[in-house]
């Protein structure tokens, strides 16, 4: 069929419109290979956003063998050439982008994906990685001097990621800046019991293998996405205020287990949905697993990881986490004291509720039990540092910055404050700046001085 005149005029102006809006479009270029972070600038990628990972793990205990097929939908934020994952130690043999195979390099952690065609800006991807080994943990003197990360245990393997360990499991973006949601698929030995984030979706055994589906609705940062396998009892229920509970304990700490862990998880996941606000997740909960090697604990998403049996004080500091820390997660490593600050602090509020003793006389017994010249006051609490990003002062002076706040502009107005930061940042990041902001707008107050003092300054402040 012949265009008219009129029809012609009006296709090449289309066309014309089209070839300027193409050669408007800035060319591809790569992604950065990190997001920038003063203490880990390599993790994390540019040039893309992280919305969605599906994980499909074989783990074998014996050998210590990790199979896995990671899929990461993301979007483009700008017209990509090439664009970086992050992958420590495992080998990869295969990778894809939207079904396609794409070539890959690896230069240390980082492996740089080249697709078929440049994606555009806007659009979302996928991109498939093939990959297995024997994941190792990683040591040093960031975490307590302890190892983290993917750690071997008798009957399986215990899973606790903070700050840069996921990626020695899985390919990710792996800073918190970049959270996505997740489906965590796990194959083991029949008998044993994988535990991961959100809520359980399937398990079966099927041919000597059991296979285990967990769901994370909720967007999550790397670091708190956890896999660990081994034999538990299981316990499941609702706290008194309804939220589900899944509670897994290593039998072989039965009898050294002078607290109840269901318990005190269900009052504290409760009492803190009204001090903090809603409960952020789907399911609250806990693992408890026979690793000593591991000397901490960690606020893993919805399930905080134990390495062995910890204090009632432990568990409510783990649980505070998953509203600061887990659902409000920090810009940067930087603003840490944003996370153990505030789960230090709940500690206090925790004996405080208790009727034990008041958050003041917490405060006290901190600051009057550490001498000026001690070590504690040299850390600036606002930047600690990578090495020493898990100071003690990081958490007791970030609980005593915020007792001081508390102080300053009266319980009303710092009991309107939690939820109020809980419920702006919900599921998103924040730093150091967002939060003083928020306190001078709740309270109506100035506190530059009172932040400098117990932030950004050393040396022991005179009350």
């Amino acid at each position: 069929m012949a265009l008219s005149r009129s029809a012609r005029t009006g296709a090449l102006a289309t066309a014309a419109a089209s070839f300027l809006l193409i050669a408007a479009a800035p060319a591809p270029t790569p992604g950065a290979p990190g997001i920038g972070d003063p203490y880990f600038p390599r993790l994390g990628n540019g040039g893309f956003d992280a919305l969605h990972y599906d994980l499909d793990l074989a783990y074998a205990p014996d050998s210590g063998r990790l199979d896995g097929r990671t899929t990461l939908t993301a979007r483009a934020t700008q017209n990509l050439s090439s664009f970086d994952l992050d992958l420590q130690q495992l080998t990869i043999t295969r990778v894809e982008v939207d079904g396609r195979r794409a070539a890959f390099t690896r230069d240390g952690d980082e492996v740089t994906v080249t697709p078929r065609r440049s994606l555009a800006r806007g659009r979302d991807f996928t991109v498939s990685v093939t990959y297995g080994g024997i994941p190792q943990p990683l040591s040093g003197p960031i975490v307590f001097g302890s190892k983290y990360g993917w750690m071997k245990t008798p009957d399986g393997v215990f899973v606790a990621c903070e700050p840069n360990a996921a990626s020695t499991w899985f390919p990710s973006s792996d800073h918190p800046l970049d959270k996505a949601t997740y489906d965590i698929r796990i194959k083991a030995p029949e008998g044993l019991t994988a535990v991961s984030n959100g809520r359980l979706v399937s398990a079966y055994d099927k041919g000597g293998q059991t296979y285990t589906h967990w769901r994370e609705s909720r967007p999550m940062a790397t670091y708190l996405a956890t896999a660990t396998i081994g034999r538990f009892d299981v316990r499941t229920g609702r706290t008194p205020g309804g939220i589900p509970v899944y509670v897994a304990i290593d039998p072989v700490l039965e009898n050294r287990n002078s607290v109840d862990v269901y318990a005190v998880t269900a009052a504290a996941t409760d009492y803190w949905s009204k001090i903090f606000g809603p409960y952020p997740f789907e399911e609250t909960g806990a693992i408890v697993d026979d690793m000593p090697e591991a000397g901490f604990s960690l606020e893993v998403q919805s399930k905080p990881a134990y390495s062995t049996v910890r204090s009632e004080t432990t568990i409510v500091h783990e649980l505070a986490h998953q509203w600061f820390g887990d659902s409000v997660s920090v810009a940067q490593w930087k603003d840490v004291w944003l996370n153990e600050g505030f789960a230090t602090y709940a500690q206090w509020l925790w004996v405080e509720h208790q009727g034990t003793r008041s958050a003041h006389d917490s405060f006290l017994a901190a600051y009057d039990s550490l001498p000026a010249g001690s070590p504690f006051w040299q850390t600036e609490v606002a930047d600690p540092q990578r090495d020493t990003m898990f100071a003690s002062a990081v958490y007791r002076r970030g609980a005593m910055t915020l007792q001081m706040l508390r102080e300053r502009i009266g319980d009303r107005a710092f009991f309107r404050l939690l939820p109020a930061w809980t419920r702006l940042h919900r599921y998103g990041n924040a730093d150091t700046a967002d939060f003083i902001r928020l306190a001078e707008r709740v309270s109506g107050r100035q506190l530059d001085d009172l932040f400098a003092t117990w932030l950004f300054t050393t040396g022991k402040p005179v009350l």
